[in-house]
């Protein structure tokens, strides 16, 4: 059996990831999509294990001492980060896993699972991002505009991104990320058992 490729899928604000994968899943896409580990309170109607898992800060400092967590970054006070245990439980099943996460914690993950594919989404163009976030119409231009320079700073890190997926028609984008998980899964680092076992030869 193939072993899960883990994928990282990140992008900025307002570059449509959250509804590429959205539409990846209800098409029948392949994967599990990680849930992260936070300090911070649960929120009503949040779930242990569903939204998050919600540990406390020294259960969670514990497992960074113990490199049982793959990413993380501290926000507000609070650390968010990528539980070890749970995505590679899925990986030596076959079983694909995405993490949608930040441009810190995907060069993280760069660095501690080499084996990684790190995919970023570039929204058309830049009056194309700028358009979209002032669509949502839920924030003031000022927080519009730090958003924006915020997303010119993280498109830097595209260059060091595996794949480059651009959200323009949302069912090309689609198709392009099963496309990348599909070329993964045959490639030969992937497929060394299956080598193995066509080589075995009993006389």
């Amino acid at each position: 059996m193939s072993r899960g490729v883990l994928m990282v899928f990140s992008g900025p604000s307002g570059c449509g990831k959250g509804t590429v994968l959205k539409e990846f899943f209800a098409s029948g896409g392949d994967a599990f999509l990680s849930v992260s580990a936070t300090t911070r309170a649960p929120r009503p109607g949040e779930e242990d294990g569903v939204h998050y898992y919600f540990l406390s800060r020294e259960d969670f400092e514990q497992r960074l001492s113990q490199d049982e967590i793959l990413e993380h970054a501290c926000y507000c006070g609070n650390y968010y980060g990528t539980p070890r245990g749970p995505v590679y439980e899925r990986l030596e099943r076959g079983e694909n896993v995405i993490l949608e996460i930040e441009v810190q914690g995907g060069l993280q993950i760069r660095e501690k699972c080499p084996e990684a594919v790190l995919v970023f989404v570039l929204p058309p163009s830049f009056d194309e991002l700028r358009r979209r976030l002032l669509g949502r119409q839920t924030e003031d231009m000022e927080t519009v505009s730090r958003r924006l320079e915020t997303a010119r700073q993280e498109m830097q890190a595209a260059y060091d991104y595996d794949y480059i997926v651009v959200n323009d028609r949302l069912e090309d984008a689609v198709d392009e990320l099963k496309a990348i998980f599909a070329a993964e899964k045959i490639k030969t680092a992937n497929r060394k058992t299956m080598i193995d076992e066509v080589l075995r030869y009993d006389a």
